[in-house]
């Protein structure tokens, strides 16, 4: 089948297989190593929490290894400007702390501080064709976007950098959304192709799987929750901010609130916030707030939103001023990293006879 064939068929796959991977991952957790992360374009907001951050807690806790890798060169992409780049590592490596992210347990790590990482890219670029790069949903969406008829090399390689990311430290899982199955297909192809070309097709890297994240949570407009769309609540904001943004939450006109997620997407978005934060069904807080309307509802969740992020908000103002300490997690995550890329890639030189002295 070719690459990008039968995404259905794919996703069908990829939906029966989570329940049961989460179930392995918590009875043997020692047999999984999970790579995630997120582009350094600014600090993280609550569709990053319940979508992903909240989850990686969990697994780490259950003693699955995690790196979580702060993408730099993957925030150039598709802009220029770097200035703004130490402080979202900054920013976000404080919201890894607050949400309860253990860096003696998880190893936090920059691109741009992981040479051998970075340089798998090229044994990995020799076994994928341009038609291939091309063919990526994600490249052809961001061209779209970009309205012109092509992007820069670095987004045109995007998908094996990921790769590269998921396989240096031999990942065999990434969490994330269905929209990450095509960087998965292409990361199991290009560790295929390589285990045959030089390892005699022995895995010397794993085939990963994709981890299905929870459902998206839009931003308070009712569009996708974006950083760029200043429509997120974000983790560092205060209570007073976050109850201004969602008074400001766009609703409908219908007074007798119930949870239609077609019909009603904003109100049952707002509502699926609500149930993230309190634990109780969306159906049944709709049913509580009844003729209440939208001020009823906004009421609730500015209450709900607070009163869950209250905890997590105040260990990431304690954290704050513990710039040291930030700078030397990271530190010590990329001196781990880089350990292992090396490894990895010492190993790969000399499958390719490319190890010319000891």
């Amino acid at each position: 089948m070719p690459l990008f064939g039968n995404e259905n068929e794919s996703l069908k796959e990829c939906i029966a297989r989570s329940p049961m991977l989460w179930r392995e991952l918590e009875e043997q957790p020692s047999k999984f190593r999970i790579l995630t992360g997120e582009r350094t374009t600014g600090a993280l907001h609550i569709g990053h929490y319940f979508g992903s951050l909240k989850s990686r807690v969990t697994l780490q806790n259950w003693g699955v290894e995690l790196f979580l890798v702060l993408a730099d060169y993957q925030a150039i992409t598709d802009r220029t400007s770097t200035e703004m780049l130490k402080e979202s590592v900054f920013e976000i490596i404080l919201d890894y702390l607050a949400v309860g992210i253990q860096p003696e347990k998880s190893t936090i790590f920059c691109h741009s501080m992981v040479p051998s990482l970075n340089q798998l890219m090229l044994p990995f670029l020799s076994v994928v064709s341009m038609a291939e790069l091309q063919r990526n949903p994600t490249v052809k969406d961001e061209i779209a976007l970009s309205g012109t008829k092509s992007v820069s090399g670095l987004m045109m390689t995007y998908p094996v950098h990921q790769a590269a990311d998921i396989l240096y430290c031999k990942g065999n899982v990434v969490p994330g959304g269905k929209d990450q199955l095509p960087h998965i297909e292409l990361t199991r192809l290009i560790a295929r192709r390589i285990n045959h070309l030089y390892f005699a097709g022995e895995s010397f890297f794993p085939e990963p799987e994709l981890l299905l994240s929870a459902p998206i949570l839009l931003g308070v407009d009712g569009r996708k929750m974006g950083k760029s769309l200043h429509n997120a609540i974000y983790l560092k904001m205060s209570e007073d901010e976050t109850a201004k943004l969602i008074k400001q939450a766009k609703t409908d006109s219908d007074m007798h609130i119930h949870y239609d997620p077609v019909n009603r997407p904003e109100v049952a978005n707002l509502l699926r916030l609500y149930s993230f934060c309190t634990g109780t069904e969306p159906e049944i807080l709709a049913d509580q707030i009844g003729n209440s309307g939208a001020a009823g509802l906004k009421k609730h969740l500015t209450e709900a939103v607070n009163e869950y992020f209250r905890p997590i908000r105040e260990r990431r103002n304690h954290y704050r001023s513990e710039t040291a300490l930030i700078w030397n997690i990271l530190r010590e995550g990329n001196l781990k990293a880089n350990e292992i890329a090396n490894q990895t890639l010492n190993d790969l030189r000399k499958a390719m006879h490319m190890q010319y002295y000891e």
